[in-house]
């Protein structure tokens, strides 16, 4: 498994990115109890024209098995916030997200805070983020039945 960034202004891979991102997303709708998860039902010219940047955990044939998407505030504080943590269904269990947040931390993000929100009864997503060393603080609740856990890495 490759560990690259992803370009989505490639078409072939802007398409990929988000057929795995709905099926990752239908399962944590499924942990979670709510199917309105907003990402389930974002196009796909939607999610390429969001401000993010992309990693993928790429298979030696080219398939997008997993991938991170996230922001860097550089104005005043450095604060990265991470958008969304896909692995495809097909791919779970392989440590594909840890590897990826890995990454990300070790050689994309090296200083400032790292924040990322995850459906508070995920419950992989959730030990996943405690396990990287996040701190999880008040969980919120975006829309009713939604309750989201917050988590923050401070370097």
């Amino acid at each position: 498994m490759l560990i690259r960034e992803l370009d989505l202004r490639d078409a072939t891979v802007a398409s990929t990115v988000h057929a795995v991102g709905l099926r990752a997303y239908a399962v944590e709708a499924e942990l979670i109890g709510f199917d309105g998860i907003p990402a389930l039902s974002e196009s796909l010219q939607d999610m390429t024209a969001r401000p993010l940047r992309w990693l993928g955990a790429v298979t030696t044939e080219g398939t997008v098995a997993a991938f991170v998407a996230w922001q860097t505030e550089t104005a005043g504080q450095h604060v990265t916030h991470i958008d969304r943590v896909c692995v495809d269904p097909a791919w779970f269990r392989r440590g594909l997200a840890s590897c990826l947040l890995d990454h990300l931390l070790a050689k994309v993000t090296d200083r400032g805070e790292v924040r990322v929100s995850t459906g508070a009864d995920n419950q992989p997503a959730v030990k996943l983020y405690e396990r990287l060393g996040f701190s999880r603080s008040v969980d919120f609740e975006p829309a009713p039945g939604l309750r989201m856990a917050q988590f923050a890495l401070h370097r």
